[in-house]
C-alpha cells in the first residue's frame, strides 16, 4: 500500500514538472495582440540587446502548474509579500506561485522518500528540509547579488557624475548607466528609469530602488538626489562624494577582514572538529562510538555537544564582527 501510494505521488511529481515546461512556452494571444497594437498605435518599440522588441506591458514570469492559484491564495498575505520581495532581491526569475509549489513538492518528496526507505520519525524534519531549500537559495542569491551591487555602486555614482558634468539631465544618466552596466546595478537603474518616463515622481523611483535593494549607500543616493532637487546644489558633486565614501569604506572593511581571519579560522576549526573526529573514531573505534548514539547518556552529551557548538559559532561570530 505504501509502496503504491509513493509511486503515485512521485508520478504527479512528473507530471507537474511537466506542466511547468509546458507553461514556460508562450501561448496567450491576446496578450500578443495587445502589444502588437501598442506598437503600432504609440510607436512604442524599441531594440533591446538581444534585438527584442521591448513592451510597456509588464512580463510576469511562468511558473509550475497551478502557481497562479496559489499566487492568488497567498500573494496578498504577509508572507507572500515578504517571499515576492526575496524573489525581487534575489533577482531569480521566478514567481511567489511557482516557488511555493516548487517547496511544496520538494518537501512531498522527501516525505515520500523517507516513508519508503527509513522510519516514519524521520518523515516531517526530511520534508521540512528538502521544502526550504528553495527559500534558502533565494536567500544566497539575494545576499551575494546584493555584495556585488554594493561593489559596482560606486561606478555607477562616478558615471552619473560625469554624465551630468557633459551637460546630459539626471533622466539620461540613469538611462547611460543603465545601458552600461552589468547586472545586477544596469538592471536595477534600468528599473528607475523605466517607472520615471512611464509617469512615476523620480523620489518614488528613487525610494524603490532603495526598498530592492536594502543598502544604507542606496539609501544616502535618493535622500541625496531627493534633497538636490528641492533645494538646488551641485549634484555631480554630491555624488562624487558620496563614491569617495564608499569606495573608503570598502578599504576599511577589507582591513577588518584581514585582521579577524584568525578569528574566523579559528571559529572554522572548533566548529567542525569535533564531527570530523567523531567520523574518525567511528571507523577506529565503532564499539565506543555507537555508545553515543543507543545509549540515553550518550544521546544527551551529542545533544549539549550541539548546543554548545552552535553557541560558540554565533558567539565568534559576534567577537569578530565589526561595523564600519
Amino acid at each position: 500500500m505504501l509502496l503504491s501510494i509513493g509511486v503515485f505521488l512521485i508520478v504527479t511529481g512528473i507530471a507537474v514538472g511537466f506542466g511547468w515546461a509546458l507553461s514556460a512556452i508562450p501561448t496567450n494571444r491576446a496578450k500578443k495582440a495587445l502589444e502588437k497594437r501598442l506598437r503600432e498605435v504609440g510607436s512604442l518599440a524599441s531594440i533591446t540587446q538581444e534585438g527584442e522588441a521591448a513592451s510597456v506591458v509588464r512580463q510576469d514570469e511562468q511558473g509550475p502548474l497551478g502557481a497562479k492559484a496559489v499566487e492568488k491564495l497567498i500573494g496578498k498575505t504577509g508572507a507572500g509579500i515578504s517571499l515576492t520581495r526575496l524573489i525581487e532581491q534575489s533577482g531569480v526569475k521566478a514567481t511567489t506561485g511557482g516557488i511555493l509549489v516548487v517547496s511544496g513538492g520538494l518537501a512531498l518528496l522527501g516525505v515520500v522518500g523517507v516513508l519508503m526507505f527509513a522510519p516514519v520519525t524521520s518523515a516531517a524534519p526530511a520534508g521540512l528540509l528538502l521544502g526550504t531549500l528553495p527559500i534558502l537559495f533565494l536567500m544566497q542569491r539575494r545576499s551575494s547579488r546584493i555584495k556585488k551591487f554594493e561593489e559596482q555602486f560606486p561606478e555607477a555614482l562616478d558615471l552619473l557624475a560625469r554624465a551630468l558634468r557633459a551637460g546630459h539631465a539626471f533622466q539620461t544618466s540613469l538611462g547611460m548607466v543603465a545601458d552600461e552596466l552589468s547586472e545586477p546595478v544596469g538592471p536595477e537603474f534600468k528599473k528607475v528609469f523605466d517607472q520615471q518616463n512611464f509617469g512615476l515622481p523620480l523620489k518614488e523611483c528613487l525610494f524603490e530602488l532603495a526598498d530592492r535593494v536594502p543598502l544604507l549607500d542606496v539609501r544616502f543616493f535618493a535622500t541625496a538626489v531627493t534633497i538636490q532637487r528641492e533645494t538646488g546644489g551641485n549634484l555631480a558633486e554630491i555624488l562624487d562624494k558620496l563614491a569617495y565614501v564608499v569606495r573608503e569604506r570598502f578599504k576599511i572593511l577589507r582591513q577588518v577582514r584581514v585582521h579577524t581571519a584568525h578569528g574566523r579560522f579559528t571559529g572554522y576549526v572548533l566548529l567542525g572538529l569535533p564531527p570530523l573526529l567523531g567520523i574518525v573514531l567511528s571507523y577506529l573505534s565503532p564499539d565506543h562510538m555507537n555508545t553515543l548514539f543507543t545509549e540515553q547518556m550518550g544521546k544527551t552529551m551529542l545533544m549539549g555537544a550541539g548546543v554548545m557548538q552552535t553557541v560558540g559559532y554565533f558567539w565568534i561570530r559576534q567577537v569578530i564582527k565589526i561595523e564600519v
